[in-house]
């Protein structure tokens, strides 16, 4: 959901003062389709006509919220310390901006929405650095929690296949490989070149545990805005753009880090 479809939907009037609520509706309904934002505005429109009285910014936080699983604590603070990480790493590498995060998602799941910056992005440097932040999540797991969900795996989407996929790419087709850098090899089934190819997937698993280790290392760093990020998204279940900010940008009082 966008500010821009939310004011239209809705037909009322936006001041400054709204601004606030409305990016908080947005990154709640993170995960949802166009449709299902037009179904929640309706039935919300529909709830306010019946009760004669105007539509309220909590109908629709309620209608997104209306068929959300309810987590356990332990799997809510397990997805919030997953999003916290990648969100730390990602501030801390200057990838970009960070929209929002929520661990409120319409599958029970965790969602970061995060932008990337031009700049650089054709160099091996930035490359590693997207290695990083996609394998932060596990990472921050690893610290926090001291064990590692399934969570950064199991789909086409998951952190782990997205970095499998970048770390395959370096090796065979971008120029950065160990082995014959100068060839340009596409690979339409990467799980098929891997499983056929023994030492370029010890190559590629190599490029991720570098990245892991990176990731610990940046999280280690910044401990105390990892665990401030992930007690507010646990709390909160949704942060919008500003609450990520103010809570990235503040200092760690104890040792003087970000």
């Amino acid at each position: 959901m966008t500010t821009s479809i939310t004011t239209t939907r809705i037909g009322m009037p936006v001041p400054d003062a709204a601004h606030a609520l409305l990016r908080r509706l947005a990154t709640r309904a993170m995960g949802l389709t166009g449709a299902d934002v037009e179904r929640i505005v309706r039935q919300a429109r529909l709830k306010a006509r019946r009760e004669k009285r105007s539509i309220r910014f909590d109908d629709l936080e309620a209608g997104i919220r209306m068929d959300r699983p309810i987590l356990p604590h332990d799997l809510r603070w397990h997805f919030a310390v997953h999003e916290a990480g990648h969100a730390v790493v990602h501030h801390a590498l200057r990838l970009g901006p960070i929209y929002g995060l929520t661990i409120d998602t319409p599958d029970g799941g965790g969602h970061s929405l995060l932008g990337f910056t031009a700049s650089g992005s054709d160099t091996l440097g930035y490359r590693e650095d997207v290695l990083a932040m996609l394998m932060a999540g596990r990472a921050a797991e690893q610290i926090v929690v001291g064990s590692i969900s399934a969570g950064s795996g199991g789909t086409d989407d998951s952190d782990l296949a997205r970095a499998t996929r970048l770390a395959l790419t370096m090796e065979r087709c971008l120029g950065f490989g160990a082995v014959h850098p100068l060839l340009y090899r596409d690979d339409k089934d990467p799980a098929a070149v891997l499983d056929a190819h023994p030492g370029l997937a010890a190559r590629v698993h190599g490029l991720l545990e570098k990245a892991q280790a990176r990731a610990v290392g940046i999280l280690q760093d910044h401990r105390g805005t990892l665990d401030r990020l992930t007690q507010a998204l646990f709390d909160a279940q949704a942060l919008d753009e500003d609450a990520v900010k103010q809570l990235l940008k503040r200092r760690d009082l104890a040792t003087g880090s970000e």
